[in-house]
Parts: C-alpha cells; structure tokens; sequence
C-alpha cells in the first residue's frame, strides 16, 4: 500500500511495541502489499522487525466485520505460530507479545503484528517463477501439507466472502454506493459484464461441487504463497510470510499459485514432485477451481473498496485498473 493510513500514528506504533518488549525504535514505512500496511522498526539495540497493520474492515476472509475479523485472523497467526513452534521452519510467523498474545489491537479498526527482519529479498505478486523455483516451492509446500494441523487451524471452505454484494451488483439491484470518483464506474463494469461474471460464478459453483471431501481431504495450508509471500535465503532456504489467510482446505489452494507456467498451464513435472513427497495427485479441477476463486476473490475485494468511502489516490487507482483487468479476465479469457 503507497497510501499511509491517516488514523494510524506512529507514536502509537511506538507505544504498542511495547509489548513485545521493543523500545526506542525509529520507524519506516514500507510501500509492499495491498491490503495492510507495513513498516521496518529498528529498536535500541540494532535489532530490526517487521511490522503489519491489519485493516480490520478489509478482511472479510476472516470475517464479517471487525470483531469476527479480528477473531479470524488471530486464529491464522495462532496457527502459524503452532507450526513454527512444532519446527516448521519455512514458517516465518509473527512473534508473540511479552504476554502471549500474536496481535495487539489498534481500535477499533486496526490490528498489529510483529515479526523479526530477515535480511532476504522477497519476490513481487504476479512474477512468474523458473521450472527449478517451482520445485523448490512446491517442496516447502509438501512439507506444511504433510504437517498436523494445529488445534487453532480454521476451517476455509471454498465459498466467496462479499458474493451476496457482488450478486446484488450484478442483478442491479444494490445501489447502497458512498461518494467516490471509482463508484460509478466500477458499478457501471459491473452491470455492463454481469452475463459474463454471472457464467463464471456458475462455473465456480459447480467446481465447487466437484471438491475432494472425506477423511484427509483437508490439509494446512498457507492460501497464498506466490512469489511476494517468498523469502529466498542466500542459502537457497526459502520462507513463507503473511500467515493471514492460512487455515484448513484442500492442498490446491496453494499448489495452482507455484504450479502456473508462463504459458498460463500447470506445471505437471512440479505437481509429480508433490506426489512424490505427498503420496497424493493433484485434482485438475480443484486447481481451476481455486485459480478461477482468486479472481472472483479480488473482484469481489474491490467491489467492497469502490462501495466504500473512497477518493483518489496511487493505491485507488491501481485498484481501479485491476478491477477492470479482473473482470477482462474473467469474462473474455486469458491467463
């Protein structure tokens, strides 16, 4: 996120750290990710740590409103905690406070995490990665897949936080839109595209219907793990950040993110290194499925953000340029 949030100080970030124990720290604020905001905190002893401001009114994935959000993305910290703590060691999970405690909440609105620096480049969301990185990915993945799941491990069933907006959206029906420059337009793409979308929300549905169930179906896994949740160690090792969206699902939530080739198909010779160390084949339609949910996820994110309050910034317009390349996608093909 380029924009700061405008009720988030940093004399309260300062204050807040206290609880992990960290004093006397200078802050800077990172422009990395979309969603949270992000700043490098160096403390008084030459120590650095990374830290998240969760927008609570910006994760309906871990629930409706604040406090169920709240609730939801403690779980998947726990979680990430639970696996780091069993020697998982490609978890980069946040650190606990001096009382135990993986988030601090921020008011209403905000929640904060905190996590050690590493001193490792990271990749950026959308690059495509080689055949070899693919491998080293979808190992790491095999790994968390084949760990038990911790006792704080959510269930996330397939279904689209936000579809009933989206839905009203495309029936014409919902026109409960605050001021904004992106609000016409977006709710004008929306109607103009509603065949099209309504397709795939049909196609999405029925995919769904087809999702392995029974006994060890389910496994942990981490949601998105493209290449902007990646830390590449000078030693090769790799670490997965950003736990929030972690819980229990089928394993090609994670597996379609690595397995993608330039040329939009799945990579087959990385998926049999996943057989391999998992005992378990990848079902092609669950890897549509989730590829086809992680557009009809974002469009339904940026719907919430167009609805809302908003004016115009680096961070709405990129938004706005996303949403329309989502619904292209999604309507008129491509990969």
């Amino acid at each position: 996120m380029h924009d700061l949030p405008a009720d988030v100080k940093e004399a309260e970030l300062r204050e807040a750290l206290l609880r992990w124990g960290v004093r006397s720290v200078s802050l800077t604020y990172a422009p990395v990710g979309f969603g949270d905001y992000h700043w490098s905190a160096l403390d008084d002893g030459g120590r650095r740590w990374f830290l998240t401001v969760a927008d609570l009114t910006n994760k309906p994935y871990c629930g409706e409103g604040t406090t169920a959000a709240h609730e939801g993305l403690l779980a998947a910290m726990d979680t990430a905690g639970a696996l780091s703590a069993a020697g998982l060691d490609p978890v980069l999970a946040p650190l606990p406070t001096l009382d135990g405690a993986r988030l601090h909440r921020l008011g209403e609105r905000y929640a904060l995490s905190v996590q050690p620096w590493v001193d490792a480049p990271s990749g950026e969301f959308g690059q495509r990665l080689t055949a070899q990185e693919r491998v080293d990915v979808i190992r790491v993945l095999a790994s968390l897949h084949r760990s038990a799941p911790p006792a704080p491990a959510p269930v996330l069933p397939p279904g689209l936080p936000g579809r009933h907006r989206l839905e009203a959206v495309l029936r014409g029906a919902d026109d409960d839109w605050a001021d904004g420059p992106f609000a016409d337009p977006a709710r004008e793409l929306l109607r103009e595209r509603a065949a099209g979308l309504r397709g795939r929300l049909e196609e999405f549905d029925r995919r769904v219907a087809t999702l392995p169930t029974g006994a060890g179906a389910l496994v942990v896994t981490h949601g998105e793990p493209h290449p902007g949740n990646l830390l590449w160690g000078p030693d090769g090792g790799l670490r997965l950040v950003d736990w929030d969206t972690c819980g229990l699902a089928v394993p090609e939530r994670d597996l379609w993110h690595v397995a993608v080739r330039e040329d939009g198909d799945f990579d087959a010779a990385a998926l049999s290194v996943w057989t391999e160390e998992s005992g378990r084949t990848p079902v092609p339609s669950a890897l549509e499925l989730y590829r086809l949910r992680w557009d009809l996820d974002d469009l339904c994110a940026f719907l919430d953000l167009f609805r809302a309050p908003h004016g115009r910034s680096a961070d709405t317009e990129a938004s706005w340029g996303w949403l329309r390349d989502t619904v292209a996608r999604l309507v008129d093909g491509g990969r």
